[in-house]
């Protein structure tokens, strides 16, 4: 790995956690996202979809809530799709590396909230003294610049250092701690399913789960029709309730005005 593919590894990951328009949350930080953007940087986007796609199971049902959070999805994506191609570790290791790699990132999160909060007070004193066009900076430009520093560096670090020993590390673990690592990144896109199911096993959607499942084992299609068929449904069903809803609350105004009369 050169130093210009971990540096834009580390920019990579730092867009990831930028939280600036059209990336972040739901886009660049999402393992699949990032791991696809990291193998085009080191030249194989096919092995580092895969592997984002891997490490995003275990991710389905991740909530930062509070400010809280409990991983570090962007790096784990971003790293573990680096060391994987680098490395020519197969899906599972990888994940079974970037799970704890996450983890370790929330010590870069907490480090950025930390110096985040130096920024507020000087957006306080910008509005004491009444110098609203200046709070872009404490809002905007300090806190982007903290957190690229403090998110590039560590990331093209580990990215470039990593890459040399990592099939060294590899080579170490051959044999039976290899195979448990192994068996272990696969078992975890399972606690990632399992923990969205607890949020779709409920009321109606259960109906939908089953239907779902009869429909992807008996009827043969692929995943990008059953994808499609699946998001008919949901918008089917939304325009249903709405409408519903939409009734319920005509008659109810209508309720309340009779009573005026």
């Amino acid at each position: 790995m050169s130093i210009v593919q971990a540096i834009l590894l580390g920019v990579l990951y730092w867009i990831g956690e930028a939280n600036l328009p059209f990336v972040g949350l739901w886009t660049v930080q999402r393992p699949l996202v990032c791991g696809w953007i990291a193998g085009i940087i080191l030249g194989d986007a096919l092995t580092g979809a895969m592997v984002g796609a891997s490490i995003n199971l275990v991710y389905l049902g991740f909530i930062s809530a509070g400010g809280s959070m409990p991983a570090d999805m962007a790096l784990a994506g971003t790293l573990g799709a680096a060391f994987a191609i680098t490395g020519n570790l197969d899906a599972d290791t990888a994940l079974a590396l970037a799970v704890p790699i996450g983890l370790l990132g929330t010590l870069v999160w907490y480090c950025r909230m930390t110096f985040d909060s130096i920024f507020v007070h000087l957006g306080d004193k910008f509005v004491e003294k009444e110098q609203y066009n200046k709070l872009w900076i404490a809002n905007v430009l300090l806190p982007q610049i903290m957190a690229a520093v403090i998110c590039i560096v560590p990331c093209s670090l580990a990215a470039y250092f990593g890459a040399t020993y990592i099939q060294g590390f590899i080579t170490m673990l051959a044999g039976t701690p290899l195979k448990i690592f192994q068996i272990i990144g696969g078992l975890m896109p399972a606690l990632g399913i399992a923990i969205t199911l607890q949020y779709i096993f409920k009321g109606e959607s259960r109906v939908f789960l089953f239907i779902g499942f009869v429909v992807a084992v008996y009827s043969g299609l692929a995943l990008l029709p059953l994808g499609v068929l699946s998001l008919l449904c949901a918008l089917v069903y939304v325009q249903v309730r709405y409408r519903e809803g939409s009734g319920k609350g005509n008659i109810a105004e209508e309720a309340e005005l009779e009573e005026d009369f």
